[in-house]
């Protein structure tokens, strides 16, 4: 059983135990996704408590060893993607970013071009005979080092080259194109970390000669869902890659109507998705799920049983 439908089962028995209501499909997946949510942000505050104890040496090790636990969470959560160019040396973050680790920049473009329609994990050249082009615009063929980084500039979807078959094609571990796209190779052994710098402190290092950002030494400034790379030239997609921790999906209990009305737990019915929060949370979702339900029916016992298994869940944390 996926754990959305326990926690649902669980929590319908605690409040009907006493007949303090129904609840609805659309109010379970309401509460739900606050309570993971809730859940979620937590893992951040308690990894935060958990080095603080760590340094002062009041944590354990091996099996005891809280902090590594709540890295394995956190980072099932984590999340690499190319970053998309919105405005000259502008670039979108991801819709579902909670915070950014890194941003990295590939400096080092080997390749780009057109390639036709991928097959079998090969992508064929449209122009056979200057298959590959060097930036700067040397018409010339040049092959590509195997592992290279290659990106549909398009999609921004990457993989690696595998090897070169022919002067007009590329050997690849995934298929890249369904039709004719724009793809770039860069070199996957030459990357730097873009660091990031505060909105006041920006304008002194472009102002500056000696400090100012370079292709080897780029900085960004966080503005709201975007992101600003300089030096400005960092323009072209898929040379910026944000290695990020997102929020958790939204769960959904999806449900089929029986004859008599009852919802049923139905899993096949589009939108459904499950906690993404390990099994070791399931009481406390039923807990958090509690409190808003007794907050809602005005039921204080309710309410008083999911606050009380939250205050006991934190003494054992603590």
């Amino acid at each position: 059983m996926a754990m959305i439908d326990e926690v649902r089962s669980t929590v319908l028995g605690i409040i009907n135990k006493n007949n303090y209501g129904y609840l609805s499909p659309q109010d379970y997946n309401l509460y739900a996704t606050q309570a993971q949510l809730d859940l979620y942000e937590d893992y951040f505050y308690q990894y935060n408590q958990w080095i603080n104890k760590e340094n002062k040496r009041q944590s354990g090790t091996g099996y005891a060893d809280i902090v590594k636990g709540l890295v394995e969470v956190i980072d099932s959560f984590s999340q690499e993607v190319f970053l998309t160019q919105t405005n000259a040396n502008i670039f979108s973050l991801p819709t579902d970013y909670y915070l950014i680790n890194k941003l990295y920049y590939y400096p080092e473009l080997l390749l780009s071009g057109t390639f036709s329609a991928s097959a079998a994990n090969v992508m064929d050249a449209l122009s056979p005979a200057t298959p590959f082009i060097i930036p700067g615009g040397f018409n010339v063929p040049q092959f590509p080092s195997t592992d290279s980084l290659i990106v549909n500039t398009s999609t921004l979807k990457q993989t690696f080259v595998t090897g070169v078959p022919t002067t007009s094609q590329i050997s690849v571990a995934e298929d890249l194109f369904t039709v004719a796209g724009n793809y770039s190779i860069y070199s996957n052994t030459n990357i730097t970390e873009v660091e990031r710098v505060s909105q006041n402190k920006i304008f002194y290092l472009t102002s500056s000669t000696m400090s100012a950002p370079t292709n080897q030494f780029p900085a960004y400034v966080l503005n709201g869902n975007n992101v600003s790379i300089y030096p400005t030239s960092i323009r072209a997609a898929g040379q910026v890659k944000a290695q990020y921790v997102r929020y958790p999906k939204t769960p959904q209990w999806t449900y089929s109507v029986l004859n008599n009305g009852t919802p049923l737990y139905d899993p096949t019915v589009a939108g459904y998705q499950d906690f993404e929060l390990p099994l070791s949370d399931m009481p406390g979702l039923i807990a958090k799920i509690c409190q808003y339900i007794g907050i809602e029916i005005r039921e204080s016992e309710v309410y008083n049983f999911g606050t009380q298994e939250i205050v006991q869940d934190n003494q054992i944390q603590v």
